[in-house]
């Protein structure tokens, strides 16, 4: 009786051991013709977390591309700007988000983030992204943007734009859901295409976009 209940507490000591081993996050795998990355997902974004999750899943995503790189900004992808434009009847997928702006969310490079147009509450558009390339900054000019963009950038931050580099003048008016966590090279890979004065890609840069499964991450992560 004795052995067999030290055999219950050690199995029960080894389940709680291994959950706590696992990424609680979920990840998702981009692949692109330049190479391919891994994008934990925040989960204090829930909203634009399940949004893309399900997008992922349906493989929406892989019948797009990205459509606009800009170096020393953002690569975007997904559906276009136009698509949610007056003229056009919009897709079930395509709809307005809103937004969940965090101060510890920020766009650093590497950062993943959803894109929307001008409108005043500052809701995404749901079927469209970008992954922050950006530049590194000065305490000066960080100062400006925090004036001229009402915003209020942490020390850690401070020195990560400084440092690493990202678009802080984002921060607040768009909403960053994840962030790269391997394969950070693949920015410089797809930032290197040719392009032409708007950014668009003289050969498409299609994307696969998979849901990694919890008993994928950990081997994908190393």
């Amino acid at each position: 009786m004795k052995n067999i209940l030290c055999l219950i507490i050690a199995g029960v000591l080894f389940l709680q051991s291994n959950a706590f081993s696992q990424p609680h996050n979920q990840y998702v795998k981009i692949e692109t013709p330049q190479g391919w990355c891994i994008i934990k997902l925040y989960d204090e974004t829930p909203v634009h977390r399940d949004n893309f999750i399900k997008l992922v899943k349906s493989g929406y995503f892989n019948q797009t591309t990205f459509n606009r790189i800009l170096k020393n900004f953002v690569i975007q992808g997904g559906d276009q700007d136009s698509l949610y434009e007056k003229p056009h009847v919009l897709k079930p997928e395509q709809k307005w988000l809103a937004p969940e702006f965090n101060t510890a969310l920020y766009h650093k490079r590497g950062a993943v983030a959803m894109g929307r147009d001008p409108n005043p509450t500052e809701s995404s558009f749901t079927t469209q992204f970008y992954i922050v390339d950006g530049k590194t900054w000065t305490s000066a000019q960080l100062d400006t943007i925090e004036v001229k963009y009402k915003v209020k950038f942490s020390k850690p931050q401070r020195e990560v734009y400084m440092n690493s580099g990202g678009t802080p003048f984002l921060d607040q008016h768009y909403t960053v859901f994840g962030e790269i966590v391997k394969g950070m090279d693949l920015i410089d890979k797809i930032t290197a295409v040719n392009v032409d004065k708007n950014g668009n890609p003289y050969t498409p840069v299609w994307m696969k976009l998979t849901l990694l499964k919890p008993n994928e991450v950990t081997n994908a992560l190393k």
